[in-house]
């Protein structure tokens, strides 16, 4: 059976070479980003799992945060298209890939929708952060995106990203109180109440979330706490069974998808296999791990 892992990462040449000439330190600020598996697709074939293909996503850098919302948005298009061109290019590896956006340039950010990510069945949504512009990914200025997205049934693909204004960001720990956080903002925004057909794909399993269901489902009003099961969520954990199982309870396997973060997490390609190895061992029947690796992903997320 074909697996999709639907959340790994690339930094794709052309891209990286653009964002390197507005900021040459990035490899220094972001040293994950020098895994060679990110940008080499020839490379990354070598290292490829099996019956697996990926729905791939750019890294954490983004335009929005050098250039101004017009140029912002032109690296942003290129970007996209380098990225389209990488899954026509290589069908083998890739089964879709997620648009960027520039937040500092929303209308035009809503035109790439239109325009591009509409346009062609391989991009299957978007790609969105934590925080944009030292701003919650919650903030009314980018609600346009979520409106639209659910307006077009295509999904958000939520990624974590540090929040500058804390002295002491970990790569272990604050990802997941961020990517908690941002779920409580949108929640809190209401925006499952206001666009019933919104899909959001969370990284890491819904971080935080399910092992603190309890004291959402006491503290806040009921139809709140509901709202967090609405969420979609992958399994990029690097393996933890019992972890996956808690997500699964919680989330309910159909909202529950096969993601590994790949290349990143585990050297030198990711951490497919201790993944791939984690659902396996889940206490659930074979047909919701068969949901989990694929059928889901056909469900939910294909869009041909």
């Amino acid at each position: 059976m074909e697996k999709v892992d639907v959340f790994a990462h690339v930094l794709l040449p052309e891209f990286y070479q653009r964002m390197l000439m507005l900021d040459q330190d990035l490899p220094k600020k972001m040293p994950f980003i020098q895994n060679p598996l990110l940008g080499d697709i020839n490379l990354r074939r070598q290292h490829k799992t099996a019956g697996v293909r990926q729905v791939i996503s750019y890294v954490n850098i983004n335009p929005e945060d050098y250039v101004s919302g017009k140029t912002a948005a032109l690296l942003t298009r290129k970007a996209n298209t380098e990225l389209l061109q990488t899954v026509q290019e290589n069908p083998d590896l890739f089964a879709g890939a997620v648009a960027m956006l520039a937040l500092n340039n929303i209308d035009e950010s809503l035109q790439i929708i239109d325009d591009f990510v509409m346009e062609h069945e391989e991009i299957l949504g978007v790609q969105l952060f934590t925080r944009h512009l030292g701003q919650s990914v919650a903030d009314p200025a980018f609600k346009p995106i979520f409106a639209k997205c659910a307006q077009l049934g295509l999904t958000i693909w939520l990624h974590p990203v540090f929040d500058e204004r804390k002295p002491d960001n970990n790569i272990v720990f604050s990802w997941e109180y961020e990517l908690s956080q941002a779920m409580m903002q949108i929640v809190q925004a209401e925006y499952f109440q206001e666009f019933p057909n919104l899909k959001i794909l969370v990284h890491h399993a819904g971080a935080m979330i399910p092992y603190f269901a309890g004291r959402i489902a006491h503290i806040l009003p009921a139809h709140l706490a509901d709202d967090f099961s609405k969420f979609y969520v992958d399994t990029a954990l690097l393996g933890n069974t019992k972890a996956l199982e808690l997500a699964a309870a919680y989330f309910g396997i159909g909202h529950v998808f096969f993601g590994t973060d790949a290349p990143l997490g585990i050297l030198p390609a990711g951490a497919g296999k201790e993944i791939l190895a984690a659902i396996e061992e889940m206490g659930i029947s074979q047909s919701d791990k068969e949901a989990i690796l694929y059928h889901n992903f056909a469900d939910k997320l294909y869009r041909k």
